[in-house]
């Protein structure tokens, strides 16, 4: 039973998260816009906001190092490989410029996204190198 609803709460917190982020990223691609050197995440909301995804991301990568998360041992490759390409997209477009929109977009879009990712991945890479350490 416990098992299940843990299984739950990692579902509906990837799920919460990954929609926040968007959103998160949207917005920030609209206020890019508005004014560019001024972004969501810079304000005292975006500041909780981006503490809210953190804390998603950990539990999303907590529970699927404790596997009882959506993340299984045969999926842990691909996930942190998606995730790290997640990682470097917010890094490059963090100089791209695209006018009108489109560089905002995926500016706003790929910090969101590294915020909520990035302790997932992290916490699930030191998984990964204990996994491999260990069968040595």
């Amino acid at each position: 039973m416990a098992k299940d609803m843990m299984g739950k709460v990692a579902i509906w917190a990837f799920i919460i998260g990954a929609l926040i982020a968007l959103l998160v990223g949207l917005w920030q691609a609209y206020t890019l816009e508005q004014t560019p050197t001024d972004t969501v995440f810079m304000s005292d909301m975006g500041g909780w906001i981006a503490w809210i995804l953190a804390i998603l991301g950990a539990v999303v990568g907590i529970l699927a190092m404790l596997g009882k998360g959506t993340i299984t041992k045969t999926e842990l490759p691909a996930f942190l490989m998606a995730g790290i390409a997640l990682l470097v997209m917010y890094g490059v477009f963090q100089g791209f410029s695209i006018d009108p929109w489109i560089g905002s977009l995926f500016k706003g879009v790929s910090q969101a996204l590294a915020i909520f990712i990035a302790p997932a991945v992290g916490i699930l890479a030191i998984k990964a190198i204990w996994d491999i350490g260990k069968d040595v």
